[in-house]
């Protein structure tokens, strides 16, 4: 038995027992978002989980080799409440970016592939290749942490008055809305299979250099990153800002782009992940040039410690000589709660509900008469996107759910929605369409998903499609199956069940707070609907 840890930020845990994987992030347990600190609750979660008393790991894999003495000393004080003074005997430390790498070949299924890992900076560098064939892992690149995409890409995002290391996401969102007015190439480019940082500053050091750079005031960042997020968008200063974006995010796409072409010649595929990965639109680009390309579902430094665990697992497997692929078919690895603890919940806090005997089609019809569907079932998701068992679900085709839904959850205006699709409709919804089981990568919509769902179409005409076969979750395909059979559409929105900067919620407790918060139509807790 094997366990992941990874004590950064969104820190968590993973177990690995003969052949089950539990994984949970701190940040779903304590409520904190992006928690960075030693995830006690997500180790003794996924101990329980697995049935598993702490004297019975056999290894406890750590994500990252690099620690503050202090930060050490921490580390290695709550490894000792847990496992005992001799702890260290069971130790192993994976460096940031081989755990990046090693989470996305080591779940690709491939037993020859190009492994690649980018992100701001961690253990001194910011982006690493492999070549990985039969479970052994060669690294041909790196960049260090000073010549850092990532750090480019967070440093933009902090100009712009958002969180970096956060915030990214909202980049890429808000770049939609204007054209790249700015070439890029005098701050960062690629050379050969390493990235150049003309700047040779990271940080806020980075993010002040942009400022001059762009003639933006970052003093009044915060102001317009505020008016922003209400949907202000025509003021001077705003549509600068978006101009920044949209050039910071067609410059990120050219470098990924010319990455991904030097790649091809190795004739492998290629499996990503790291902080970078996040970036849907860019990994659109990247799959251009592999078709196939596998991103961790749980690509951010919240993957660590399964990437650390599967890499040390991996590893004593080539020793024996018993290493083979494995293809990583879903991530509904966290806590689940049976429905007789959800039921004496719902009478102690007193609620109205009532038990449903067919879910699916509850639920369906529920999304027919336009009501706003909070959905909490089975195992939690683990990694960033909520997939049908902790999700916020809605008709797609009515454009105005946005605005309840952005009211609702309190989110960034400018931002999008995204549907689950069926996998067999996917031929008519999507151009180039390909399976997209874990939402990582966006796609342009035909024409058709534009004109029948345009609730989960961008701006620019973009979807981040989870695409969805019976075999992957029965109970949430059934229900986009027959809300299909009513309304002809073969998806329904999917957004996390989360109000804005909150983690996605976890136990039944979370959720109906949640709910309630949110206001929401309907909470739906494994076969009972509760109203508010």
């Amino acid at each position: 038995m094997i366990l992941g840890i990874h004590d950064g930020h969104d820190a968590g845990a993973v177990l690995i027992k003969d052949g089950e994987i539990y994984a949970v992030n701190e940040e779903r347990l304590n409520r904190i978002k992006h928690y960075r600190g030693f995830p006690k609750l997500s180790v003794l979660k996924v101990l329980e989980m697995g049935n598993v008393p702490p004297d019975e790991v056999e290894l406890i894999a750590i994500a990252g080799i690099f620690r503050k003495r202090s930060r050490l000393l921490e580390l290695e004080k709550n490894l000792a409440k847990i496992f005992g003074r001799n702890f260290k005997r069971k130790v192993l430390y994976v460096e940031h970016h081989l755990a990046h790498a090693a989470s996305a070949y080591l779940t690709s299924g491939w037993r020859e592939a190009l492994a690649l890992s980018i992100d701001a900076a961690g253990d001194g560098l910011s982006s690493s290749i492999y070549i990985c064939r039969d479970g052994e892992m060669i690294r041909i690149a790196q960049s260090t942490y000073l010549d850092s995409l990532g750090d480019f890409y967070a440093s933009v995002t902090e100009l712009l008055g958002f969180k970096p290391m956060r915030h990214e996401g909202k980049v890429m969102s808000l770049a939609a809305y204007g054209k790249p007015s700015y070439d890029l190439s005098a701050i960062i480019e690629l050379n050969g299979l390493t990235f150049e940082n003309h700047l040779k500053v990271v940080g806020i050091e980075a993010t002040k250099k942009l400022a001059e750079f762009f003639g933006f005031p970052f003093e009044k960042a915060k102001k317009v990153s505020a008016n922003l997020k209400k949907g202000q968008l025509s003021g001077k200063l705003e549509q600068k800002a978006i101009e920044i974006a949209a050039s910071a995010q067609k410059h990120l796409e050219k470098i990924v782009d010319e990455l991904g072409l030097k790649l091809t010649k190795h004739g492998v595929p290629l499996a990503y992940a790291g902080g970078v990965a996040q970036n849907v639109k860019a990994n659109m680009v990247l799959r251009r040039h592999f078709p196939d390309l596998w991103v961790f579902p749980a690509m951010h430094d919240g993957g660590l410690a399964f990437g650390a665990a599967v890499y040390v697992k991996s590893q004593l497997e080539r020793l024996d000589g018993r290493w083979k692929p494995f293809k990583l078919e879903h991530v509904y690895l966290g806590p689940s709660y049976p429905e007789d603890e959800i039921e004496e919940f719902l009478r102690e806090e007193g609620v109205k509900y009532e038990e449903i005997r067919a879910v699916s089609g509850f639920v369906a019809d529920s999304l027919i008469d336009g009501k706003i569907v909070a959905f909490f079932q089975g195992k939690m998701e683990f990694g960033p996107r909520a997939l049908g068992n902790r999700s916020i679900l809605a008709d797609p085709r009515d454009e105005s759910i946005k605005e309840k839904l952005n009211l609702a959850l309190r989110r960034d205006v400018f931002q999008p929605f995204a549907p689950t699709i069926l996998e067999e409709r996917i031929g008519d919804y999507l151009v180039d369409p390909y399976p997209n089981k874990f939402m990582t990568m966006s796609y342009y919509a035909t024409e058709e998903f534009i004109k029948t769902a345009p609730a989960v179409v961008h701006v620019d005409g973009t979807t981040r499609p989870q695409t969805l076969e019976e075999e992957d979750n029965h109970t949430y395909y059934n229900i986009i199956k027959h809300f299909e059979k009513q309304s002809g559409v073969g998806a329904v929105l999917n957004t996390s069940f989360n109000m804005h900067g909150e983690p996605i919620v976890c136990s039944p407790e979370d959720a109906l707070r949640t709910f309630r918060n949110a206001k929401l139509d309907v909470l739906v807790l494994e076969k009972f609907a509760v109203y508010l």
